[in-house]
């Protein structure tokens, strides 16, 4: 009698049909939070639009058209998300070189500003 471990008997696995494509994401959050808190040129309502019109063909079971409008929400939101991180960046960005400009300027024409008459001109 082999006591060393218990032994699990697995059943065997079951053959059929192979398992069909997942339903696509429709990357409704994704848009909601674009449009409320990063709407950078309306691109977060325009891929506000594309997820409930890919999360209505997922319902009505239109998978390829869910598809479709899933590809387009996604490329939207991606488009709002790099627009609203980018711009203030670069803002920033300008902002500072700005300020670093102006203050050479401004250290360069101290002379020009402290400069004193003589009583001889």
């Amino acid at each position: 009698m082999d006591t060393s471990y218990p032994r699990e008997e697995r059943p065997p696995p079951k053959r059929g049909p192979p398992p069909a494509a997942p339903a696509p994401r429709d990357h409704l959050v994704w848009a909601i939070f674009n449009t409320l808190y990063m709407n950078f040129c309306c691109l977060g309502f325009v891929a506000l639009a594309f997820a409930v019109k890919a999360r209505d063909r997922k319902m009505s079971g239109d998978v390829e058209a869910a598809r479709h409008f899933s590809s387009k929400a996604k490329c939207y939101n991606a488009l709002a998300t790099a627009g609203s991180v980018v711009l203030p960046l670069l803002l920033g960005a300008l902002i500072v070189t700005g300020v670093i400009h102006l203050s050479k300027l401004a250290h360069e024409s101290v002379g020009f500003f402290t400069y004193q008459f003589s009583g001889s001109d």
